[in-house]
């Protein structure tokens, strides 16, 4: 009977001291946290939001890189609350007009230097000769056929790079001319084939003012100085 009550003391005492301070206690299961409440509570919510990305999303790729949001917020305002804006629509049209031209010059300036030195340089060599508009080029084979004029459709092949000599368009890797009225392309283009007989083969330096401009065009950064390789296959005279 001792030896019982001893072993249950024992017993006792041994839970006593584990349940004692500082001693590890059996893990417990982590708190499961709140899921967070949504942002976007409303479909009114998710397209006020939606029309905000799209906005942002189109002036970002037109290089608008920043706004006063707190006047775009007030503009959005004004016209959804049928308020008088501070500009109207011409003049609102005005301002968009002059601050894209100024952000494309912005980035176009260190591109549009970079053509116009090169063309510095490029004028003084003996074999490039220079028109009063600011075209160069250079004769690579003189041929013997007809010129056309600006009235006219002409067939040509052609391979255009850019001042770094990377290539931006070429007919000869498609296979196939092209064929095009004088009137409708680039102006050093229209200018340039002019100069060509039949069987010629010319290379066009053609100034980003003779060109596609100061604004980009597809793959074309504004501002850009192209090279041009061309070949004058035949011309198609204007029907009269």
């Amino acid at each position: 009977m001792k030896k019982l009550i001893l072993s249950v003391f024992v017993l006792i005492t041994t839970i006593s001291l584990c349940a004692q301070p500082g001693q590890t206690k059996p893990a417990t299961k982590p708190a499961v946290p709140k899921p967070a409440l949504p942002v976007l509570k409303t479909m009114n919510d998710s397209a006020s939001y939606a029309v905000g990305v799209s906005v942002a999303n189109f002036y970002k790729q037109q290089g608008v890189k920043k706004l006063n949001t707190v006047l775009v917020s007030r503009a959005i305002n004004d016209i959804l609350g049928n308020k008088k804006p501070l500009i109207d629509d011409a003049a609102a049209n005005t301002v968009m007009n002059n601050y894209m031209t100024m952000l494309q010059a912005e980035k176009s300036k260190s591109v549009i230097e970079a053509g116009e030195k090169f063309l510095a340089q490029n004028k003084l060599r003996p074999e490039v000769k220079t028109t009063a508009s600011g075209l160069q080029y250079e004769v690579l084979t003189e041929g013997s056929g007809e010129k056309p004029t600006a009235a006219d459709s002409v067939t040509c092949h052609y391979r255009g790079t850019f001042l770094d000599g990377k290539g931006f368009d070429n007919s000869y890797d498609r296979g196939q001319p092209i064929t095009f009225a004088l009137g409708g392309v680039i102006p050093g283009w229209t200018e340039g084939l002019q100069l060509m007989s039949v069987g010629s083969k010319y290379k066009f330096y053609i100034p980003y003012k003779l060109g596609y401009g100061a604004f980009d065009y597809m793959t074309i950064p504004g501002g850009s100085m192209l090279t041009f390789e061309v070949e004058l296959l035949e011309v198609r005279k204007k029907v009269q």
